[in-house]
C-alpha cells in the first residue's frame, strides 16, 4: 500500500493519504494528552515521540508534530503504523456508529439562521478546509456572532485566523445577514 502526503497550511501537520476509508464517523480529533482513546491507530500514532495530535477525516489522517522537530523524522514511522493498520486486514479507522448523538443534538436546533449557517458552512467551508487536512464545526450562534471550532491542521495554523475572517466570516456575511462575525473556540 501506498500512503501519500500532502503538505497543510500549518507547518506543523502534515497529511497523510492512505487510499482508504479512513473515518465513516466524520472528522474527529484525538491529542496526545487524551485519556482512554479507544482508537488503535491513534494511539500508535500518538506514541511516536514527538507527534501531539491525530484527526481522522473520511478518507486521510493528519498528524501535528512538536515544533521543533522536523517531518523527516517523524513521517516514515507514522507511514508504518498506517500500513501496518490496513496490511491486517483493516477496512476502517473509524466505523459509522448507528446511535451519533452529533446528529441528535443538531436535530435539536429549529433555529432557521443557525441551519442556514451550517448549511452554508458544511456545503461550502467544510470541503475547503478538509482539502487542507483539517475541519471546522459549528458551536453557537449568539447576538450575530457565530462560534466555530477548529479541528486538525486548521487548529493552531499560523493562517487560520485570516481564514476565518477573510474566508468563513465574508462567506456567511454574504449569506446570512444576522452574521456579524465569526469566532474561534
Amino acid at each position: 500500500m501506498m500512503v501519500e502526503t500532502e503538505q497543510t497550511p500549518n507547518p506543523d501537520t502534515l497529511k497523510f493519504l492512505p487510499g482508504k476509508t479512513v473515518s465513516e464517523r466524520g472528522p474527529i480529533e484525538f491529542l496526545k494528552n487524551d485519556k482512554d482513546i479507544k482508537v488503535p491507530l491513534a494511539n500508535k500514532i500518538l506514541s511516536l515521540e514527538g507527534t501531539t495530535m491525530v484527526f481522522f477525516g473520511p478518507d486521510f489522517i493528519t498528524v501535528k508534530k512538536e515544533k521543533n522537530l522536523n517531518w523527516d523524522d517523524l513521517k516514515h514511522g507514522i507511514i508504518t503504523e498506517i500500513n501496518d493498520y490496513y496490511s491486517k486486514g483493516n477496512r476502517v479507522v473509524l466505523e459509522k456508529e448507528s446511535d451519533n448523538p452529533q446528529e441528535k443534538e443538531s436535530s435539536k436546533d429549529s433555529n432557521e439562521v443557525i441551519n442556514k449557517i451550517k448549511e452554508v458552512l458544511d456545503s461550502k467551508v467544510r470541503p475547503a478546509v478538509a482539502r487542507d487536512g483539517g475541519d471546522i464545526t459549528f458551536k453557537s450562534f449568539k447576538d450575530g456572532v457565530v462560534t466555530v471550532e477548529l479541528k486538525g491542521s486548521c487548529s493552531g495554523c499560523p493562517s487560520s485566523v485570516m481564514t476565518l475572517k477573510q474566508g468563513v466570516q465574508n462567506l456567511l456575511c454574504h449569506y446570512i445577514p444576522e452574521v456579524k462575525s465569526v469566532e474561534a473556540r
